[in-house]
């Protein structure tokens, strides 16, 4: 073949340190389009960008030359180092993030599910959705670890 095909579909989730609630409702919509941005600037393309006072989802399709880490170390390095030219205190992402991959008979559900973040946590604190998600994805875990 002359030409490289892929569909690579990834959600990630990513908190703020300590999942400080520091992401006022102000910035999320500036926030979300900066991660959009970030990813189109790295020929990555953002599908939805949603999230809350304390963490992030971002739906992204990768291109087949940039891998899951290091998308989530542009969004994360950038959008922070974005968020601290602005006044305020200083802004910190949490270590670690997760990830699954979507596939394509899953998108709309996924991106409906990005999109009503805030809908979504009026039930649920992130805390609980992200081990429901670990545990939907069957992604190994050790809770004891998970908030260190």
């Amino acid at each position: 073949m002359a030409h490289t095909y892929v569909s690579s579909l990834v959600h990630y989730v990513f908190s703020t340190k300590d999942r400080g609630k520091c992401i006022s409702e102000e910035l999320r919509p500036k926030l979300w389009a900066y991660l959009g941005g970030i990813a189109r600037e790295n020929q990555m393309k953002a599908l939805a960008v949603g999230g809350t006072d304390d963490h992030v989802h971002v739906l992204l399709s990768l291109p087949a030359t940039i891998a899951i880490a290091k998308a989530v170390q542009l969004l994360k390095g950038g959008s922070s180092k974005w968020i601290n030219e602005h006044p305020g205190p200083e802004f910190h992402w949490q270590d670690g993030y997760g990830a699954s991959t979507v596939s394509v008979s899953n998108l709309d559900r996924t991106l409906e599910y990005v999109r009503k973040q805030p809908e979504h946590h009026q039930k649920r604190s992130f805390e609980e959705e992200f081990l429901a998600l670990l545990r939907k994805h069957r992604i190994d875990h050790d809770p004891r670890y998970i908030w260190g």
